[in-house]
């Protein structure tokens, strides 16, 4: 459900939609790791 719109804001360059900013969508459930690496190219690692 999230997925599709965090993907379009991240592929448009939305301010706080990068990598970082996408790890928080993570965190609270709304995506998967592996779906992060769907929209990133980049493996999930949680932040310190």
């Amino acid at each position: 459900m999230y997925f599709d719109w965090i993907k379009q804001f991240y592929d448009a360059g939305m301010p706080g939609y990068d990598a970082e900013g996408i790890k928080v969508f993570v965190a609270a459930g709304w995506i998967t790791a592996e779906q992060f690496k769907d929209i990133t190219d980049v493996d999930y690692a949680a932040s310190a």
